[in-house]
């Protein structure tokens, strides 16, 4: 069994995959963008073939918890995916991740222009993570 997690953004969908047991999140790729109900398609079918039992996509939040323009983005984009899979899919709140990447990039001395070609799967593996902590847990 694996969880898949999507943090998905206007240009660029950045993916990380668990490992079996559930024990870590890995950074897997960035997706480009190239259309709504296209972009949906081809992350169903990408999920699928690498066995994901479940996707996880990042729910953006205002700080406050509020929810924004980009968090009914985000909402549409899973409507969208729901269509092309019978895979659960679930939101895992997603607030301060690409921060907590772009430290992370920032602190192994990674370029800027590196650091934005990665930056969307190592939040993604930050969004798995999270999920996958509450999922031991029990939560």
């Amino acid at each position: 069994m694996r969880v898949m997690a999507f943090d998905i953004g206007d240009k660029r969908i950045g993916i990380a995959l668990s490992d079996p047991v559930f024990n870590m999140a890995l950074p897997l790729d960035t997706y480009y963008r190239k259309g709504l109900k296209e972009d949906a398609k081809n992350l169903a079918e990408f999920a699928k073939l690498k066995g994901a039992d479940i996707i996880v996509c990042g729910l953006p939040f205002n700080s406050d918890g509020s929810e924004s323009f980009q968090t009914a983005k985000t909402r549409r984009f899973v409507e969208e995916l729901h269509n092309h899979t019978e895979i659960k899919i679930e939101f895992e709140d997603e607030r301060y991740t690409t921060v907590q990447a772009e430290d992370i990039l920032i602190e192994a001395d990674m370029r800027r222009e590196k650091r934005k070609k990665v930056i969307d799967k190592v939040a993604a593996s930050y969004i798995l993570e999270n999920y996958l902590k509450k999922l031991k847990k029990g939560d």
